[in-house]
């Protein structure tokens, strides 16, 4: 145990006033209010270990107190084994490994080795030692850190050699090892951010516990020092491989040392060499990264042995969580009202809900190939994405039984209502229903028609109706484009409109249908 700097003060007293201004010990005593014989003792020491004034510049309290109060039998300290630091500190990473257990498992191999307060003492001696990016305590497995630097590479076009963008860098370091991944982008944009995330999973061959970002947009929809408000697809993506995101604080760099030294790292070893190359593509530009990044992690370290390569695959791989035997797709998250027809609209393709949820509020997880819809947290369904505009994709078992079971809205309301503004305004509603496979699915076109006739009154809309019929276009966008573009207003060359036979198929159900 140290002994408390006021005490060592006075020590320092004691050999200034004996060797520097030559008092007796006593005179020394009554000067610093120190017994004789505590005086008579450092003394004693100071001499014992060749001490002479004045002391070295750079002698500090401990090193003072090392040197007067070190053992004095020179043959234990000679012969006993000094444990392995690096050893000790590499194993430190590995879960569950403790200070305690290590020091076990040295005296099982030298039953007369130091004890454990020397060795722990001496340990956090070693590890003042290192740099601040290795001192931190970083368990195998546990943390990634990611981030951007400032410094961005040009790419240029092939044929005229002009500048067309500058890509992003994205690094990547994992705690334990700083085993480090980079990856060219060309933006820092979500889409960009998750697959620079999957690759860098699949570069490591497996996922961390603990994703450590910066506060940038793609990863943060709101900062806080506390409680930060994490991207709905950034979150999405750490579920499907099982991590969680914990962002550094705004303000606070050592959150993030990792990242901020692996940024330095790449911008010294990978993109300062790379400084005096043209690249026309990013995959040309990846390919270069690549290689370099492989020459950067298999570069010894300077103060320990061994290099990111190797203290990787010794301690991280191991215990890097393996790789979802799915791939994962970016997925991006919205909400939707489940409308009359019982379907909600995706970009402008319509896909059903189970008709119970009319009215609701509903959760989208949108991906290339799927829609996902959720209520309240829990999955309802899901669709493969189509996009075909105005198209329906309907499920039989969210449909109402013959298809009328919500009777608030059926067909016949709709035809009588639009009978209230003309005849070839129902015809028009029914015209759609008909050329639907069920009726249901022309409700919100009727509605959006409908709603037309606020905006350009009854008369207008009548009109509209009756020349969108002729011509069969049986949809609201060509109603609304008669209207907008004056269409209405101009004569129409034949008059019979509402007999005009229609061309028939199987989902055609007739006005019988809905009487």
């Amino acid at each position: 145990m140290s002994r408390p700097r006021t005490t060592m003060r006075k020590i320092r007293e004691v050999l200034r006033l004996r060797l520097a201004e030559g008092l007796s010990p006593r005179q020394i005593s009554a000067s610093l209010g120190l017994p004789r014989i505590t005086v008579r003792r450092h003394l004693d020491r100071a001499v014992e270990k060749g001490i002479t004034w004045p002391l070295p510049v750079d002698m500090d309290d401990r090193a003072l107190e090392d040197m007067l109060f070190a053992r004095v039998d020179p043959t234990i300290s000679e012969t006993r084994p000094m444990p392995e630091w690096v050893s000790v500190h590499r194993e430190l990473r590995r879960k569950d490994a403790t200070l305690q257990v290590l020091w076990q498992e040295y005296k099982e191999q030298h039953p007369d080795g130091f004890q454990y307060t020397w060795f722990t003492e001496h340990y956090r001696q070693y590890q003042r030692r290192l740099d601040l990016v290795m001192r931190h305590d970083h368990l195998a497995g546990e943390k990634l850190f990611v981030d951007f630097p400032s410094q961005t590479v040009p790419i240029y076009d092939r044929v005229t050699e002009t500048e067309v963008m500058r890509a992003e860098i994205f690094v990547a370091v994992l705690g334990a090892s700083n085993y480090t991944y980079a990856e060219a982008l060309p933006s820092q944009e979500l889409p960009h951010w998750i697959k620079a995330h999957v690759n860098a999973f699949e570069y490591m061959a497996g996922c961390p516990l603990v994703l450590v970002p910066d506060n940038l947009k793609s990863a943060v929809t709101k900062a806080h020092r506390y409680e930060p408000l994490v991207n709905e697809s950034y979150l999405d993506m750490a579920t499907h491989f099982g991590a969680v995101v914990m962002p550094g604080r705004p303000r606070k760099p050592r959150d993030k040392a990792k990242a901020e030294v692996g940024v330095q790292i790449v911008e010294r070893w990978i993109l300062f060499r790379l400084r005096h190359r043209r690249f026309h593509s990013l995959a040309e530009l990846n390919v270069e990264i690549r290689r370099l990044l492989t020459l950067l992690n298999a570069k010894p370290f300077k103060k320990m042995p061994g290099s990111r390569q190797s203290w990787f695959e010794e301690i991280e791989r191991p215990a890097l969580r393996p790789l979802p035997l799915a791939r994962y797709e970016f997925a991006t998250f919205s909400k939707a009202k489940v409308h009359i027809d019982y379907h909600i609209q995706v970009d402008y393709h319509y896909y059903s809900v189970p008709y119970q949820l009319v009215g609701e509020t509903v959760e989208l997880r949108l991906t290339v190939s799927a829609v996902e819809i959720l209520h309240r947290g829990r999955r309802l369904t899901s669709h493969l994405r189509s996009f075909r505009r105005g198209g329906h994709t309907t499920k039989s078992e969210h449909m109402p039984e013959a298809h009328r079971r919500n009777s608030k809205w059926p067909p016949h309301r709709l035809l009588n209502w639009a009978g209230q503004t003309g005849p070839n305004t129902a015809a028009m509603f029914q015209g759609v229903m008909e050329s639907r496979r069920h009726p249901e699915q022309g409700y919100r076109s009727c509605l959006g028609i409908m709603s037309l006739g606020k905006r350009y009154g009854a008369e207008r809309l009548e009109a509209a109706c009756k020349r969108a019929l002729t011509v069969r276009a049986l949809s609201l966008h060509s109603v609304e484009s008669i209207l907008k573009n004056g269409l209405d207003r101009q004569p129409l060359t034949d008059d019979a409109i509402v007999n005009q036979p229609r061309r028939q198929h199987e989902n055609l159900r007739g006005p019988h249908h809905y009487s």
